[in-house]
């Protein structure tokens, strides 16, 4: 049996969050929220990082959450900083504040893992000859964010990956959101997207939009809205729709995985910080969607 569940790899990061003008340092990336999110839902969890050494303090959140984590010393720590208005949570401006720079297939301890996730914050971090290698590994869930936004000066722009063709042929769990769907398709309707992603590898897509989520898994679409009575807890919505989607999957058919995503992702945007709720906490919100 799989010493893992979930192999999560990414820059960790250490965020600015703007909102109306006062600033707070925050902890973020796919690696951060979303491993708290596979650990809480039952899920063994590593994680596998780059950071700077005078950052690793913010590693023990994570350890404290059951979470195992592989950090390699970097010379700077990722980062972006979010602004956003109080009046609309739902629209942000991110700039890129920091990279803790490229992996090496060295940096990737051989751990034996039932999926691994590839969640980079933005493009530099993965390349083509890494995802190759991992995909003979185990299944690959991918978030296609970390490949196609680039940072260029102050700004974080989508850029087109020209290892696209090849890379996603490697996936078998393919995020975007709809954004990036729409700039890697040309297609803007979410149905037509999916399927066109689809026919480039990937066996499921997974897609986010401020409404909720849409799975293309076996010939099915399945969507899920979100339900948030607040948008506190914005950053960080996508790696935990993923992350919760991809352990979910594990053991559930992908309607059931959508499901799930849709409920904890909701109850995550409304409170800072990675979802530290409970199953309770889902099964109240599975109730409330069928109610």
């Amino acid at each position: 049996m799989p010493e893992f569940d979930v192999l999560m790899i990414g820059n960790f990061a250490k965020d600015k969050l703007i909102v109306d003008g006062i600033e707070e340092i925050a902890s973020g990336g796919g690696v951060y929220y979303g491993s708290v999110v596979v650990k809480r839902l039952g899920g063994r969890v590593a994680v596998v990082t780059r950071l700077h050494p005078d950052d690793y303090p913010r590693l023990e959140e994570l350890r404290a959450e059951g979470v195992q984590v592989y950090p390699t010393p970097a010379g700077g720590t990722s980062g972006i900083a979010n602004y956003y208005r109080s009046s609309n949570m739902e629209t942000r401006v991110c700039k890129p504040i920091g990279f803790g720079g490229k992996y090496s297939l060295g940096d990737i301890p051989d751990l034996s893992t039932q999926v691994i996730m590839l969640t980079p914050l933005f493009a530099g971090e993965v390349d083509l000859d890494i995802l190759r290698a991992l995909s003979k590994r185990a299944p690959i869930g991918m978030d296609i964010q970390g490949f196609v936004r680039v940072p260029v000066g102050d700004d974080l722009i989508f850029q087109p990956w020209a290892d696209l063709l090849e890379g996603l042929k490697c996936i078998t769990y393919l995020k975007a959101d709809k954004a990036e769907a729409e700039f890697l398709t040309g297609i803007s309707d979410l149905h037509e997207a999916a399927l066109k992603l689809q026919s480039l590898g990937p066996q499921e897509i997974v897609l986010t939009q401020s409404s909720g989520v849409t799975v293309l898994a076996d010939g099915d679409f399945h969507s899920a809205p979100f339900t948030a009575r607040s948008l506190a807890g914005r950053t960080g919505r996508g790696d935990t729709c993923f992350s919760t989607y991809i352990v979910k999957r594990l053991t559930a058919d992908a309607e059931t995985a959508c499901r799930w995503a849709g409920v904890v992702t909701s109850l995550k945007q409304e409170v800072p910080g990675p979802w530290k709720g409970s199953i309770a906490d889902i099964e109240d919100g599975l109730k409330n969607l069928r109610d």
